[in-house]
């Protein structure tokens, strides 16, 4: 497919898509695309090169030879229909992915429900700190490489995010895979839990002959894949922090905003880490990268001197500011399983402080699916703001509302304040009203919440531009 210069990516301002183009930017290709507003991300594009359209006609895939789409993309996208009238190729964001995967020689995939990102990142900036050049595409901006969620390297490693929300990531073949953990999540394109787990056996199934997979031994979605899957062909390596029999464990140090932790390979003494984020699922995450790094020859002091470089990724755990006595952080956690250890990793973190979490739900379909799981995962908030659901192009679901969400957890935990508004306005008025320095603001989920807390810092007289 490659042998085609010119392609068309079909939203791409999506962290995914925007990825892929800026590769085939880099790789000398003519890109174009479509996307219904501009974003920081398609400005940048535009500087790149990318010719960008705002809004979808069918004139906009004029000239393309490829035409990429999102799993956001619905089939009568007017851009589509022209796309097929034209006789086009048209491909879906992971077959772009696996073109791109064709011309490396080892291709690192990091799957899960939960984690992706920050692993994906972790393990880019291990190879990347000692001198493999991997070429990455991720589903975060990482704040070590210039805010970019993609780059070009050698053709010799590439490390990618895989995209499991509907299935996408079966068009992937790679030489290594990591799994951090399954779960019951994108249960709008999955009907049941079997289903997820089907997917993620047949994924496994994917991984070419004589490969690795690296799986989290902890999550008992991944225990029982291992249990089902004979590893014939494939080389099994496990992580774990509670599951001391697995090839990879750590011990957990306190360390405050951070993570302090001594690893083990095989059950010997490796070395003592520290990674600038706090929380034991980061940790978990490290470990997983941690893996593969040893398995493709890197030493411990060249992993740490990685891991100790590695500074984040943005909407993961972020400060966004400083008003006075009060902080500001933003994170993409949305799922019952993340928001739960999310908010324990800032418990230990700011442990005397007062946190001030504002929730916005993600997705009709999740609210609904997961609304008990909801009720019990913000315990460690000492005051809890919610506003509407984020409705990613979902049609409302009767009955399921941020407001009805907001009623069911004022009365699961009566004695602390719970408080609600539907509009961003209404939502920052609130705030602002009973904040009181000291606080820690979290802003959590994966829609368009962060903006608030870049709101209440321009109110307070603080930009986000002004953290040491």
């Amino acid at each position: 497919m490659l042998e085609h210069r010119r392609f068309h990516f079909i939203g791409i301002g999506g962290i995914g898509m925007s990825g892929l183009a800026r590769l085939l930017l880099k790789m000398g290709f003519e890109v174009s695309g479509s996307d219904l507003k501009s974003s920081e991300t398609t400005r940048t594009l535009a500087k790149e090169g990318a010719r960008i359209f705002y809004g979808h006609r069918p004139e906009n895939v004029e000239g393309a030879e490829v035409v990429v789409y999102s799993s956001a993309i619905k089939p009568e996208n007017p851009e589509l229909r022209r796309a097929r009238q034209l006789g086009l190729r048209i491909i879906p964001r992971a077959e772009m992915l696996l073109e791109i995967m064709k011309l490396h020689h080892t291709n690192i995939v990091v799957a899960g429900a939960h984690g992706k990102t920050t692993t994906s990142s972790v393990l880019a900036t291990i190879l990347s700190r000692a001198g493999l050049n991997p070429t990455v595409a991720v589903g975060g901006k990482v704040n070590g490489f210039k805010g970019e969620n993609a780059w070009l390297g050698k053709r010799d490693f590439l490390v990618a995010e895989a995209d499991e929300s509907d299935g996408s990531f079966l068009h992937l073949a790679p030489e290594m895979a990591v799994i951090t953990n399954i779960d019951a999540e994108h249960l709008d394109f999955y009907s049941t839990y079997e289903e997820i787990e089907e997917a993620f056996l047949s994924f496994v199934r994917k991984i070419k002959p004589g490969g690795l997979l690296v799986a989290c031994k902890d999550d008992p979605g991944v225990s029982a894949l291992l249990e089902k899957f004979p590893a014939k062909d494939l080389e099994v390596i496990t992580y774990a922090l509670e599951e001391k029999d697995a090839t990879y464990t750590a011990e957990v140090r306190d360390a405050g905003r951070f993570s302090l932790f001594v690893v083990y390979e095989k059950g010997k003494f490796l070395g003592e880490v520290l990674l600038k984020l706090p929380g034991r699922h980061n940790v978990q995450n490290a470990l997983a990268a941690i893996a593969v790094a040893r398995k493709l020859g890197l030493s411990f002091d060249e992993i740490r001197k990685g891991l100790s470089s590695f500074s984040g990724v943005r909407r993961r755990f972020e400060e966004k500011g400083r008003a006075g006595e009060i902080l500001v952080f933003d994170d993409y956690a949305h799922h019952p399983t993340e928001i739960k250890a999310t908010l324990a990793a800032f418990r230990k973190a700011f442990p005397d402080k007062r946190l001030v979490v504002i929730f916005q739900p993600h997705r009709y379909t999740r609210t609904k699916a997961l609304f008990d799981e909801f009720l019990g995962v913000f315990g460690e908030a000492d005051l809890l703001l919610l506003t509407e659901i984020y409705p990613a192009s979902e049609k409302p679901i009767p009955g399921i509302t941020g407001e009805a969400l907001y009623q069911a957890l004022k009365a699961r935990r009566p004695e602390k304040s719970t408080y609600f508004a539907a509009e961003r306005g209404l939502l920052l008025a609130r705030l602002l009203d009973l904040l009181r320095p000291g606080d820690v603001v979290v802003t959590m989920g994966a829609g368009d919440i962060y903006r608030l807390g870049e709101e209440l810092l321009e109110e307070m007289g603080q930009s986000q531009e002004e953290v040491a």
